[in-house]
C-alpha cells in the first residue's frame, strides 16, 4: 500500500480531529479574552495558507489548508460565540468588557 492509498484517510481523520480542536479554543478564548485576539486567528490563516501554497508534500499541504481556513472560521465563531454568550447560553468570563 502505498502513500497515495492512506492519503485521503489520514486527511480525513487530520480535518476531523483540527475541526474538533479549534471548537474548544473558540470557547476559551472568548471566554479569557472576549473577541480582541481575533487577529491572531487572521495571522494564523494567512501563514498556513500560504505555507499550503509553498509545500509540496499533498497531505503537508493540505493539513495547513484545513488548519488555515478552520482559522479563519474561528474569527467568524468567536464572534457568534460572543453573541452565545449575551443570551446566556454560556457563561460570561473574565475577559468580559462591561
Amino acid at each position: 500500500m502505498n502513500e497515495l492509498c492512506l492519503a485521503g484517510p489520514l486527511i480525513g481523520l487530520a480535518t476531523f480531529c483540527i475541526i474538533g480542536l479549534f471548537h474548544p479554543i473558540v470557547i476559551k478564548t472568548e471566554y479569557y479574552f472576549g473577541t480582541r485576539p481575533w487577529w491572531v486567528f487572521l495571522l494564523l490563516g494567512v501563514v498556513c495558507i500560504v505555507g499550503a501554497l509553498l509545500v509540496q508534500h499533498v497531505v503537508a499541504s493540505a493539513l495547513l489548508g484545513v488548519t488555515g481556513f478552520s482559522s479563519l472560521w474561528t474569527i467568524l465563531e468567536l464572534f457568534e460565540q460572543r453573541t452565545r454568550v449575551k443570551k446566556g447560553w454560556f457563561p460570561k468570563g473574565p475577559g468580559h468588557r462591561d
